[in-house]
């Protein structure tokens, strides 16, 4: 007969063979061993970070981004991702005619992803989740930058990993944002549309 009880991740198995023999019973215990933390998401107070040099010729522009995070591109939208693809950040230099809040308005009606959920819209920020059809539960925060007079958008900053990412996404938007130098006579609307 065995009888095992669970006990948070101790188990105790007792092994009988039936019968009046004291040594015909074993105790049998087993230790929890040390389990990766998987579920913990970026740690903001682990992150180091390094400047960073993208934009264009008229109009270089750096801002910190987590050490190690490499940019497939440069110009005036490079995205940097982490060595496990699992966190990323965008910038996007080009500016628009349209202020911050117009901005995070487009945005939100453009997202096109399962189980959208905007958890705020506050200060030219949009905050949101939605579900990737390959990633699971993600989480984005894109941020439009005012122009100084406030009436268009500079640029815009985007970051990007899973709902349990938060505070460690919101910590490389924050050091972006307040690092982040643009230069040039004139910061305009470039982009396309």
């Amino acid at each position: 007969m065995t009888v095992g009880v669970a006990v948070f991740g101790t188990v105790l198995a007792i092994n009988s063979r039936g019968g009046d023999d004291p040594t015909s019973s074993q105790v049998v215990t087993s230790q929890p061993t040390d389990t990766p933390k998987t579920g913990d998401g970026l740690q903001a107070d682990s992150l180091q970070f390094t400047s960073q040099a993208f934009g264009s010729d008229d109009a270089p522009a750096t801002a910190d981004v987590p050490t190690g995070w490499k940019s497939a591109t440069g110009g005036t939208r490079p995205k940097y991702v982490d060595p496990t693809g699992v966190w990323q950040i965008r910038f996007d230099t080009r500016g628009s005619k349209q202020s911050p809040d117009e901005m995070v308005a487009a945005r939100e009606k453009s997202i096109d992803e399962k189980d959208l959920n905007v958890i705020s819209r506050d200060d030219g920020t949009l905050i949101y989740t939605y579900t990737d059809q390959t990633r699971g539960p993600r989480m984005g925060l894109s941020s439009f930058r005012p122009a100084p007079d406030g009436n268009r958008t500079l640029v815009e900053i985007t970051v990007g990993g899973r709902p349990q990412d938060e505070a460690g996404l919101r910590a490389v938007l924050a050091k972006a944002t307040d690092t982040l130098q643009i230069s040039g006579t004139d910061v305009g609307d470039t982009r396309p549309n």
